[in-house]
């Protein structure tokens, strides 16, 4: 990852560049879930939910809780449960589209990883959609092809997991 960009913990003020992200990541497929949907998931686990910044912007984020494995939360309703679990299931992550295709993506990901593995989750699972699932198989990710996703993840999503330690 480069230099000017560096990972931290999502903060209250971030939330507006979050939806902003998300809408423009999501809007389009019909997936965008709002503001308030999107903060239940990171009340459910503030350890686990980091932005990406360049320059004092936030440029990107990932959002993760821990959840029952081969199960993920519904987009069309605000997580009212916290679950104890060694599964962290990655809700969202979103990239900025300038800073797509330079590998920031893979640099957010092994450090979520590293941040998983000192907090003691044995699993990482996430529903891999519009097509994303070629490129988690190819970081590890086994698709979980029995597990219903809801509807709301659109026709082609798939729930994936792999182990904290593995790759």
């Amino acid at each position: 990852m480069s230099d000017d960009l560096r990972i931290r913990l999502l903060a209250e003020d971030d939330w507006d560049a979050v939806v902003a992200l998300e809408h423009d990541a999501y809007a389009a497929d019909g997936l965008s879930e709002g503001r308030e949907a999107l903060q239940s998931r990171a009340l459910a686990s503030p350890q686990t939910c980091f932005v990406l910044e360049q320059d004092g912007t936030v440029r990107g984020y990932l959002l993760s809780l821990p959840y029952p494995p081969l199960r993920c939360p519904d987009l069309d309703r605000p997580e009212e449960a916290v679950f104890a679990s060694d599964n962290l299931h990655v809700h969202d992550l979103v990239i900025a589209e300038d800073l797509r295709g330079r590998e920031v993506a893979l640099g957010f990901i092994r450090y979520f990883r590293e941040q998983a593995s000192e907090q003691g989750f044995e699993r990482i699972s996430m529903v891999a959609v519009r097509g994303t699932d070629i490129l988690l198989r190819l970081l590890g990710y086994r698709a979980h092809r029995e597990v219903t996703v809801p509807s709301c993840y659109g026709k082609r999503a798939v729930y994936m997991s792999m182990p904290v330690a593995a790759g």
